[in-house]
């Protein structure tokens, strides 16, 4: 059973999440203030933190930096707040994944398994077309290796490792270095026009890289 710790100061809402994430066997701890999400944090174990921004006492951004410095928990942002600032100041704070509200809860619980798939390498690994060998520092497609420049590697690998997740192409520009000199968030769009032509995907119908508007894009590896 997964166990995760929910710092929400809306009960409702936490209570409704809570009962859905049951279903699939997922424990919910839920913490209404930051103070009480913190002493639970520290007495007991969690495999995962769904964390709000907008709370009483202390806000999330300095609650997740916090837990941080402790642990390497997966930490989801769960947020109305969803203005570009603050994604990435979820995002230099710690957060692995940053989901907006409203949201689907069936959306949640993807994420949820989505992260536990990847930090518990004993789940059998499933075929898939691109594979990634970080020590070769190679990407290939069906056992044919592609041929990327650094940036486009480094965005592949990103997206490989985060597959299905939406990606924002802030977070791109915060955590690739290769890409950093890049100003425009317009030019992620370009890169990733070039990473389509190589690795075979239908520009018109993308099967691998899908684009999520207003957003960016997510990683589809089946």
């Amino acid at each position: 059973m997964t166990h995760i710790l929910m710092i929400e100061d809306d009960s409702e809402l936490a209570q409704l999440l809570q009962m859905r994430l049951q279903k699939d066997d997922i424990e919910v701890t839920i913490a209404l203030t930051p103070l009480e999400g913190l002493n639970f944090f520290q007495t007991n174990s969690y495999d995962l933190l769904i964390l709000d921004l907008s709370l009483p006492q202390m806000d999330g951004i300095e609650i997740c930096r916090l837990i941080r410095q402790e642990s390497n928990i997966p930490i989801i942002i769960s947020s109305a707040r969803s203005d570009i600032r603050d994604k990435m100041r979820g995002f230099s704070s710690g957060a692995d994944d940053f989901i907006p509200k409203p949201y689907d809860s069936e959306e949640l619980v993807f994420r949820i398994d989505a992260i536990m798939r990847r930090i518990h390498p004993s789940i059998p690994k499933k075929s898939t077309p691109f594979e990634l060998d970080e020590e070769r520092h190679e990407i290939s497609r069906d056992s044919i290796l592609l041929h990327l420049t650094q940036a486009e590697y480094d965005i592949v690998a990103y997206m490989i490792k985060k597959e299905r997740f939406v990606i924002a192409r802030e977070e791109l520009l915060l955590n690739i270095s290769s890409i950093k000199y890049e100003s425009s968030l317009k030019s992620i769009d370009v890169i990733m026009g070039r990473i389509r032509q190589k690795i075979g995907d239908d520009p018109k119908h993308p099967k691998y890289i899908v684009s999520v508007r207003g957003v960016g894009y997510k990683f589809v590896n089946e």
